[in-house]
């Protein structure tokens, strides 16, 4: 980067900006996986009167979903995600408590783990921090879950959503078990199933009566926003 490149970027203060051009700044903030400046930006926007669920939308949702889009576009790759995503958090450490002191209804809750016998999880580890960037209230139970961590995180939270991922064929057939211990229980209705994971396909999703099979993050993002306000819609 040449010295005089390097003076113009130097240049950008961000109290200095008005709302709409700081909004676009911590878009490419977010972008660029810049945390300290999501940070900045996050409080700036709250201390000239803006709500925690619009900083939220407008900000740092609206930002991962430009992210999202050229992730599914290819343009950006897992490791720029992951940076984007870790970026929101910090954001997002912010917003959380004054967002559950408001009572804002979040977009939707989600419990998220890789099944027993797998401990893979950097698709499932971008898939939780998507869901978040997204606005979902994201509780991820970790790897090589038996059916009854998966039920007591359903128990404790209370979500709208399981996610489950597995990465080898030979734990791909334990999402049925969790699947038909909640049919067992009376409780399958209560959630969307959403599966993925690299050897899974729609046609594996539909045959253990997952809800949809998610082959991206991105995929997963969309697919839980659609459902989750169809199942609000019916409940209302």
């Amino acid at each position: 980067m040449s010295e005089e490149q390097y003076d113009d970027e130097e240049e950008i203060i961000l109290s200095e900006l008005d709302d709409e051009e700081l909004v676009e700044q911590m878009h490419d903030d977010l972008y660029n996986g810049l945390k300290d400046e999501i940070i900045e930006g996050t409080s700036l926007l709250l201390e000239r009167g803006w709500s925690p669920s619009k900083v939220l939308s407008d900000a740092l949702v609206e930002g991962m979903r430009i992210v999202g889009i050229d992730f599914r576009d290819g343009i950006l790759f897992v490791p720029e995600v992951l940076m984007a995503a870790n970026a929101m958090k910090g954001g997002m450490a912010i917003l959380r408590p004054l967002l559950a002191e408001t009572g804002a209804e979040t977009v939707g809750k989600m419990v998220v783990g890789t099944v027993k016998g797998d401990i893979h999880d950097i698709g499932k580890n971008l898939v939780s921090m998507m869901m978040e960037g997204a606005g979902f209230e994201v509780f991820d139970i970790g790897i090589n879950n038996p059916v009854e961590n998966y039920l007591e995180a359903l128990d404790e939270h209370q979500p709208e959503i399981l996610g489950m991922s597995a990465l080898l064929t030979t734990t791909m057939p334990y999402m049925k078990v969790v699947i038909d211990t909640l049919i067992e229980q009376g409780r399958r209705d209560d959630y969307i199933v959403l599966v993925g994971g690299a050897p899974l396909n729609e046609e594996f999703g539909q045959a253990i009566g997952a809800d949809a099979y998610c082959r991206d993050a991105a995929v997963a993002v969309e697919t839980a926003k659609s459902m989750v306000e169809q199942k609000r819609a019916l409940t209302r």
